[in-house]
């Protein structure tokens, strides 16, 4: 399988999942994602599938420091409903590196190893996404600002041009390499850049906070400018975290 280089110089993630050891599956229940594994589950690689991957990676580093993370012990919680946006599209990544899911997780065997409701949606929670440790009650608030990497500005009408089948092979093999050069920015040039990616312990105080209003939900304090991915679907009708919005197609006869 060929892929961009630059998946994997994303800082790796391993986590312990005692179910993993207890059923034979891994040896000594320490599995590792990569990047690769989150373009794989989603089918795709852009800024949500990005932010997703790099924020449970940055949010399990805070919350177990130099200790592996325990996989199907960590209750993530999300602000938004599960179909707002591209909430789910995060959900879906987030559950496969923590373990954590909703009614239709794993039920666990003997009292132990339940996956079950540890995904929650429509949560009180600051930020996008709130990881909490189940054995010792830490939790971290984490949310993404990918808006801040701008991408060419030649793209969106490169995407529209590709969407309506109006391309060349070289002009769809240009809007892929600045799809992709703008993801790697994000999670290479800005992965540690507090202005993209926040990661707060909860209670802690969040500078600049804003109360927003214009969203399809009640009002809640959330970074600055507000988060990526947007707060309600109508600000861009798909699945990348962006908020450009594509040039409407050219009608007949119109130059």
């Amino acid at each position: 399988m060929r892929y961009p280089a630059f998946f994997d110089t994303v800082p790796r993630l391993r986590v312990r999942d005692p179910l993993a050891k207890f059923l034979g599956a891994i040896d000594d229940g320490v599995i590792e994602y990569g990047y690769v594994d989150a373009v794989k589950l989603a089918g795709h690689s852009c800024p949500t599938v990005a932010s997703a991957y790099w924020l449970t990676h940055r949010a399990l580093a805070a919350l177990y420091g130099d200790d592996l993370a325990e996989r199907g012990a960590i209750r993530v919680e999300f602000r938004d409903d599960r179909a707002a946006g591209v909430t789910g599209v995060i959900a879906n990544v987030v559950s496969m590196l923590t373990g954590a899911a909703g009614d239709t997780g794993f039920k666990g065997l003997g009292g132990r190893f339940e996956r079950r409701k540890l995904l929650l949606f429509n949560a009180d929670v600051p930020l996008e996404i709130r990881f909490t440790r189940i054995d010792t009650g830490a939790q971290v608030d984490v949310a993404a600002q990918v808006r801040q990497v701008a991408g060419d500005p030649g793209m969106p009408a490169l995407m529209q041009r590709c969407l309506n089948g109006e391309a060349g092979p070289d002009e769809s093999l240009r809007f892929g390499a600045l799809w992709q050069d703008r993801v790697r920015r994000i999670l290479i040039d800005h992965g540690e850049d507090p202005a993209v990616f926040i990661v707060r312990r909860a209670g802690s105080p969040i500078p600049g906070v804003v109360v927003e209003q214009d969203c399809d939900r009640k009002a809640s304090p959330v970074a600055p400018s507000c988060s990526s991915p947007p707060c309600s679907a109508h600000e861009f009708p798909g699945y990348f975290g962006e908020t450009e919005e594509a040039p409407e197609p050219m009608r007949p006869g119109q130059v």
